[in-house]
């Protein structure tokens, strides 16, 4: 049997475009273009039946080193944590003081992008200092 080498992350949402477009400026990821024959996205979601408008929406990494991720639109609202989350990688390598500055500065940048900041886990001697933090729909997610 052979290793799979690529992968996508989905996640369930009430606004794909708009959960999809906050994670492109959280990873430096792109949406893609609009489907073939249409200009723009709202062009393509206007020829769609109501009930099939905003159903979905996906970004990838321009350097298509990092998953595909695909939002859907699903009816439930989110209830409880996640099981899987993301952790965002911006202190690989770094320890103590100058390890949360960077995690500070990076919360600092998501927050005005609408993200929640939920909690600072400090260092413990096992694991180094991340911060626990919500999109803008709720789902958890790392800066780690």
């Amino acid at each position: 049997m052979s290793a799979i080498k690529k992968f996508q992350v989905t996640f369930d949402c009430a606004q794909p475009e708009r959960v999809a477009r906050f994670w492109c400026e959280v990873l430096g990821y792109e949406a893609p273009p609009p489907p073939e024959g249409f200009a723009t996205w709202d062009a393509y979601n206007e020829a769609q039946a109501p009930e099939d408008r905003d159903a979905w929406f996906a970004c990838s990494d321009p350097t298509g080193v990092g998953p595909r991720l695909y939002f859907q639109r699903v009816p439930e609202g989110k209830v409880v944590k996640n099981r899987v989350h993301l952790d965002v990688r911006v202190g690989t390598g770094l320890v103590g003081e100058e390890r949360l500055a960077v995690l500070e500065a990076e919360c600092t940048r998501l927050l005005a992008l609408g993200a929640v900041r939920v909690q600072l886990l400090k260092a413990d001697g096992v694991n180094e200092s991340c911060i626990v933090m919500q999109d803008v729909e709720g789902n958890e997610f790392c800066l780690d």
